[in-house]
């Protein structure tokens, strides 16, 4: 069964970083394309950054340079390095395995001052 588990997201201050991570359970993300997304209330589920098996990455503009997505095969987990986040930044952020159905219940992530 396949199943996706978002943790790390919290309250940070302008300027602060975070740092989520995604574990995978039912299949290995070493074949697998992942990606994250974010969602803020009342407006659609955006595409923040991608992670390609073979290792390719691609962002959103407005996150390239402050983000950062990895994975670690063999905890069969993906990260999110977040720095120098902004108030815009404010989400649900969710992973999931890229173009299926399956996606993690999310992790919410507040930059407040």
């Amino acid at each position: 069964q396949v199943q996706l588990v978002e943790s790390g997201g919290g309250l940070v201050q302008p300027g602060g970083s975070l740092t989520l991570s995604c574990a995978a359970f039912g299949f290995s993300i070493s074949s697998a394309d992942m990606a994250w997304y974010r969602q803020t209330p009342g407006k659609e589920r955006d595409l923040v950054a991608l992670s390609g098996a073979g290792g390719l990455t691609d962002y959103v503009d407005s996150v390239k340079g402050r983000f950062t997505v990895s994975r670690d095969n063999a905890k069969n987990t993906m990260y999110l390095q977040m720095n120098s986040l902004e108030f815009e930044d404010t989400a649900v952020y969710y992973c999931m395995k890229w173009n299926t159905r399956y996606w993690g219940q999310g992790t919410q992530v507040t930059v407040s001052s």
